[in-house]
């Protein structure tokens, strides 16, 4: 079946009581046992709920996985997967990495003893020649978070798994619809389901799918530990989320393509970030792991003045954290995404404060396009 068929139809649409065509929000808390000597498949709401095994599987279809794992955040998703490493352990990070990222491994993970070398991982050569005796992992994001970056998957996988290294990747900006890294060699894939894989900003939810059972074991025991769960209502609104997926992500990056080609046209626009523009540098290897180039665009503007005349300018889009909705969402990622991160770090990164960030939403193109005309015009 085509994505956009298994999107309905994973296998656990249905709930097997009842026949009902959407699986119940069983709110509850503890489940009546048979006797001692025969528990039933679920005890404890923490350890285990049916609407959150269905959003599990679910994810784990989509994604190509072995099991899924839902969370309370996409950090509670991310910071568990980074539990699976212990003191004296080391990872490799894509520099431009999310600032929440960013933050957990340089002020918590830090703690514990685990240490982080932060790596350009657009260069092959930049992985082979930063891992060391002790590295367990490389972290990715592509495209990455802001700038828009395109890493390897396959390639990056390839050297990871000649070092005995996890290889670790956000999909949140692709969501599987778009990109598979689990099929590119990938071992682990985290979501921030709160954005394109719930896709209405009503609902906060992260998601880990992983290659192996083994690993999905060792993830689960450690939600099991932290109780970092999914409630029952947020798993099943990400389900209802999830099956709009495809006709959504068509929208986003048809109406992203048109916003970035008008943007490159503007003169009070200093360059623009999107995987789906000819001149991206990595435009041809994007096309090569993944089926579109999604629905965020980076621009900066000529000097920080105008970036902040936008951003206060535009009627359409709220200004807000977060990205991926029905509504566009325009950020600056200096003060909001990547606010974690030091100025000084920031700067190397080219995430000056002349950066902006439009999550593209379901509005029609050319009103988008007029919005952020009238505010760069006023």
């Amino acid at each position: 079946m085509k994505f956009g068929t298994r999107l309905l139809h994973t296998g656990v649409e249905i709930d097997p009581t009842t026949g009902a065509v959407s699986v119940p929000i069983y709110q509850v808390s503890t489940f009546d046992q048979i006797s001692l000597d025969e528990p039933r498949e679920y005890d404890y709401a923490r350890s285990g709920n049916p609407t959150r095994t269905a959003l599990e599987q679910a994810i784990a279809v989509l994604e190509g996985g072995s099991r899924g794992v839902a969370f309370g955040s996409g950090m509670a998703a991310i910071s568990s997967v980074l539990s699976l490493f212990s003191q004296g352990d080391h990872l490799l990070v894509c520099e431009d990495v999310y600032g929440g990222t960013y933050r957990a491994l340089t002020k918590l993970f830090v703690n514990f003893g685990i240490e982080t070398t932060f790596v350009d991982t657009t260069n092959p050569e930049n992985i082979k020649s930063a891992i060391r005796s002790n590295t367990k992992a490389l972290y990715l994001e592509t495209p990455s978070n802001p700038i828009l970056k395109i890493t390897d998957i396959k390639g990056a996988a390839d050297i990871a798994r000649e070092h005995n290294l996890v290889t670790i990747v956000d999909n949140t900006f692709m969501t599987p619809y778009l990109q598979r890294p689990l099929e590119l060699g990938a071992d682990i894939v985290v979501h921030s389901a709160t954005k394109f894989l719930g896709g209405h900003s009503d609902v906060i939810a992260g998601l880990v799918v992983t290659k192996t059972p083994k690993l999905g074991n060792q993830v689960a025991f450690i939600q099991n530990c932290f109780g970092a769960i999914l409630g029952p209502q947020d798993c099943w609104l990400l389900m209802r989320g999830l099956k709009t997926l495809k006709v959504r992500m068509d929208q986003h990056q048809k109406s992203a393509l048109a916003i970035a080609r008008w943007l490159k046209e503007q003169p009070q626009v200093d360059k623009v970030y999107y995987p789906g523009l000819e001149d991206h540098p990595d435009f041809e290897l994007h096309k090569q792991q993944a089926d579109g180039p999604g629905g965020i665009v980076s621009f900066a503007m000529k000097t920080d003045e105008l970036a902040k005349q936008v951003l206060h300018g535009v009627k359409i889009p709220v200004l807000a954290v977060s990205l991926g909705a029905v509504e566009s969402i325009i950020s600056f990622p200096p003060k909001m995404s990547h606010a974690a991160m030091p100025p000084e770090r920031r700067k190397e990164l080219g995430i000056g404060d002349n950066l902006i960030r439009i999550s593209v939403g379901l509005e029609e193109a050319e009103d988008l396009i007029a919005d952020l005309n009238q505010a760069m015009n006023r």
